[in-house]
């Protein structure tokens, strides 16, 4: 049975719906792990001639509609021709604070932050955002706490007009900070108006799923070959931090797991605590141990993994026989895009993952 799709186009400030029905072909769009997702389109040429009415580049809400379910909501940034096609770019409501910027400084008295929650930090930020005039997009933040911590007393984490660092770059803080969060956006239809929603998840975002799988001859139709990158590998990683000389704050995690010893330095001047430079040294050892990734695979809607039933940051069973290849193990949704049936095109999600095990998660 074909599925009904729907765009509908909304100004910015007003929230007043400008389309109720966009005519968009070639689309496709998704959300994605700690960043905004986005949409790419194209118009139908004939009716460029209303695209000021329907879409204003920087001043547009557009939200995509499956069966009468929001899946996907963002702001339209690019709309302009190229030869005979109209397309139409578009970016989650995070990419939103990359235009914007703390002028007032600490997030007009909100901050320094001296073992402050990241989460709150985030929070801070929509805040301080959508309070200016002209600047409120309605987004709703989650109220997640965590017990991660930013800013030290002998170095408060602050934020200074005259860095003149956008609102985003805070965000991108938040989540870096030893344990920190992940974030996501969702959309749904609430009292008949769409709701924008910044998700907030900790320790992560999403569980384990045992009712989701991807599976070769099932619901898989292609993927990105399955990756053994010795070029990757190491078991013994060395992260440098702040300091010079003999002075410099080194950390060391290695193991030993039978393989030829492969070494991996990493370079991180901003990182002042022993603590935080030891865990970003066992985060990247035990992400570069990994052997054996797919990074990407295309899948119909199925039972086995119906579209809208998996979220962002869950752990799905990827299982994968072909002549290549016998995989089978747990990968993580990093983000997804959705492509609508065109023409002999069927509907096809394809999904970006990561090794599940790769991640650590705070708590």
């Amino acid at each position: 049975m074909p599925h009904s799709y729907r765009y509908l186009t909304c100004d910015a400030i007003s929230g007043n719906v400008l389309a109720w029905d966009l005519p968009l072909t070639g689309v496709s769009y998704g959300p994605e792990l700690s960043g905004p997702g986005a949409l790419q389109a194209t118009l139908e040429p004939h009716l460029a001639h209303v695209l000021p009415s329907m879409v204003d580049p920087g001043n547009t809400l557009i939200f995509a509609e499956r069966d009468s379910k929001l899946m996907w909501g963002g702001l339209i940034w690019r709309a302009e021709p190229e030869g005979g096609k109209y397309p139409i770019e578009a970016a989650g409501f995070g990419s939103y604070l990359a235009r914007r910027h703390d002028v007032h400084g600490n997030l007009n008295k909100r901050g320094p932050y001296t073992y402050g929650d990241p989460c709150k930090l985030i929070r801070d930020v929509w805040a301080y955002c959508q309070e200016q005039a002209d600047g409120d997009l309605g987004v709703v933040v989650d109220g997640t706490t965590s017990k991660a911590k930013i800013g030290i007393p002998a170095e408060p984490y602050a934020s200074t007009w005259w860095e003149t660092r956008t609102l985003a770059d805070l965000v991108a803080d938040a989540v870096a900070a030893d344990g920190g969060p992940e974030w996501t956006e969702q959309v749904d239809w609430v009292d008949g108006k769409p709701q924008r929603r910044f998700r907030i998840g900790w320790p992560r975002l999403g569980t384990r799923r045992m009712d989701v799988s991807f599976t070769s001859g099932v619901n898989v139709a292609s993927l990105e070959p399955v990756t053994y990158d010795g070029d990757t590998y190491a078991q013994v990683v060395v992260a440098l931090g702040s300091g010079e000389g003999r002075a410099r704050l080194r950390a060391i995690d290695a193991v030993r797991d039978g393989r030829l010893r492969l070494e991996e330095v990493m370079d991180l001047p901003a990182v002042k605590g022993q603590d935080q430079l030891a865990a970003k040294a066992r985060t990247e050892r035990i992400a570069r141990q990994i052997r054996g990734d797919i990074s990407q695979v295309d899948i119909i809607d199925h039972p086995a993994a119906r579209f809208g039933s998996f979220q962002v940051g869950d752990d799905v069973r990827v299982q994968v026989h072909d002549e290549w290849t016998d995989y089978e193990g747990w990968a993580r949704v990093t983000g997804w895009s959705l492509t609508p049936a065109q023409g002999d095109q069927q509907e096809r999600m394809t999904v970006s993952l990561a090794r599940a095990d790769s991640f650590i998660y705070g708590g």
